[in-house]
């Protein structure tokens, strides 16, 4: 069979007839769940390459520098199976089991991303196809060749079609040629092969057709006939069936799947490039921003969030002046459709980070509005962004508490108050997070059992480092009247051995929260 004639019933019945092919499921299992997700989209049939890009652009946000290293060679790792000619038991490389296909889909989907991959791991992969008992898959074949032209590694240089498929590439021409139905005037195919065609093979040809098709023309020129008024429309048409221009041609027609999405995905990077200096004059203009500067941060609804981390650096967000962060939040709330979570995030954190964390007196009446206004929009980015690692850092002084409960107060609702709390525990506790966690408990969040017991066990490993505080005394006030119906023996126990170690003069009024605890 052919790559350019085998029919999909005769490709079926190969793959049926190969007793070598494991159940897919089955090697499936030897990949992790991403890899696995992957692989199964190239499984799709024709659509496969063009679904497996897909996958791997979408994996390739949520993580920059994922590569298929570990994917490839695992690929190429060697199974026990049975041999197809005889009883016996063989090894081949894992890639070999898979129905002929997916190897069509891989080799494609690798063509389309191979500057992404150890180019080591590619020409593995690339070898263990190449090799088996009997010959490869026709289509295969000339798509591992095709890609170690692209690679500029050994073999690329073969043909990437049979001689038998040229010589029946010649007959079908030569058939379409004649197709012009008798008719004086020559008409369709039979007008663009009009020269004749000779169809003996030069004797010295290497394993392919080594001389050009004899015509009166090396081309077709459609120009040089006489013209009427739609020949003078018509564009310069040229045909050739040399084997570079045959190989060429085929060659494109299979890799032709996929490259929609990265076409898109360059031109947004051209787009992104193109609206720095844009965005730039517009963050150091001094007037008034319009409906046209809105429209020019509409290309953030475009980036992944690695984009927009390029685009937050090259711009120097971190380094804007807080009088000019009102402005610019507001563009980014009149953007519709609403920011994706990961470009949210990573605006957040550029923008706003870096300006809480260096506070040392209460915010500035811009920066609070900027930060509040875009809490109330993104909370959920909020907290991962910006309150989390603000309270991770051990550096909540009074200022970014004051910040923080403001949040707390005006823009979370339960459900994100819940999220910070837990996040509080995980933090390196100080006075300004006491007064974090206080605000929250004041607000009577829902606790589980499991929540409230890992709460109190900090509380009991904390208690030692803030022995004359008041304002741990004060959340350990709160924590006996507003929670106390959480309190079980283990926990009042627990937090008996917290009160022991308490200098401040609420030590009587805290035994005596802790002691009106009942338990049915």
């Amino acid at each position: 069979p052919d790559p350019h004639v085998t029919s999909s019933r005769q490709e079926e019945g190969g793959e049926n007839v190969n007793k070598t092919t494991m159940d897919t499921n089955t090697l499936l299992l030897r990949f992790d769940g991403r890899s696995r997700l992957l692989l199964r989209s190239l499984l799709s049939g024709a659509t496969g390459a063009r679904r497996g890009l897909w996958v791997f652009q979408r994996q390739r946000r949520s993580d920059p520098d994922r590569c298929l290293h570990t994917c490839l060679e695992t690929l190429c790792q060697q199974e026990i199976c049975l041999n197809s000619d005889a009883e016996t038991l063989t090894t081949k490389p894992l890639v070999c089991l898979f129905p002929v296909a997916f190897q069509r889909s891989l080799v494609s989907f690798l063509h389309l991303t191979h500057p992404l991959h150890p180019r080591t791991s590619v020409l593995h992969l690339l070898d263990c196809l190449s090799q088996g008992e009997h010959a490869p898959n026709p289509w295969v074949s000339a798509l591992v060749v095709q890609l170690r032209r692209d690679l500029g590694a050994p073999g690329g240089k073969e043909p990437l079609i049979t001689p038998q498929c040229r010589e029946r590439l010649r007959g079908l021409c030569e058939r379409l040629r004649d197709s012009g139905g008798g008719d004086d005037k020559a008409t369709g195919w039979a007008l663009c092969l009009g020269g004749p065609i000779e169809p003996q093979l030069s004797s010295s040809s290497q394993g392919g057709l080594d001389v050009v098709p004899k015509r009166k023309s090396s081309c077709v020129d459609l120009d040089s006939e006489p013209e009427d008024d739609a020949g003078q429309q018509r564009k310069r048409m040229r045909i050739s069936l040399s084997p570079v221009d045959t190989e060429r041609s085929c060659s494109s027609m299979e890799y032709v799947v996929g490259t929609e999405g990265l076409k898109d995905e360059m031109e947004t990077d051209r787009v992104v490039g193109a609206s720095i200096p844009q965005i730039k004059e517009i963050l150091e203009s001094e007037m008034e921003w319009d409906q046209n500067s809105v429209d020019i941060f509409k290309v953030l609804n475009d980036c992944d969030p690695s984009q927009v981390e390029i685009l937050c650096r090259m711009l120097s967000l971190s380094e804007m002046p807080e009088q000019t962060l009102p402005q610019l939040c507001s563009c980014l709330l009149e953007l519709s459709p609403d920011l994706s979570h990961g470009t949210a995030a990573t605006l957040i954190k550029s923008l706003l980070l870096g300006k809480v964390l260096s506070l040392s007196e209460p915010a500035s009446r811009c920066l609070v509005t900027a930060v509040t206004s875009l809490c109330s929009r993104y909370p959920r980015p909020t907290c991962h962004a910006l309150i989390g690692p603000v309270l991770e850092e051990g550096q909540t002084g009074s200022a970014q508490a004051e910040l923080l409960n403001r949040l707390i107060e005006d823009c979370l609702d339960p459900h994100y108050r819940l999220l910070v709390f837990q996040m509080t525990i995980k933090g390196i506790w100080c006075e300004g997070l006491l007064s974090v966690i206080h605000a929250l408990l004041d607000k009577k969040l829902e606790l589980n059992e499991e929540l409230f017991t890992l709460f109190t066990d900090q509380l009991s490993s904390q208690a030692p480092h803030f022995t004359k505080s008041m304002k741990y005394a004060k959340m350990m006030l709160t924590v006996l009247t507003k929670y106390n119906t959480h309190v079980t023996v283990a926990h009042k126990h627990t937090l008996s051995c917290c009160l022991s170690s308490n200098e401040t003069f609420l030590k009587k009024s805290l035994q005596a929260a802790l002691k009106r605890i009942k338990h049915s």
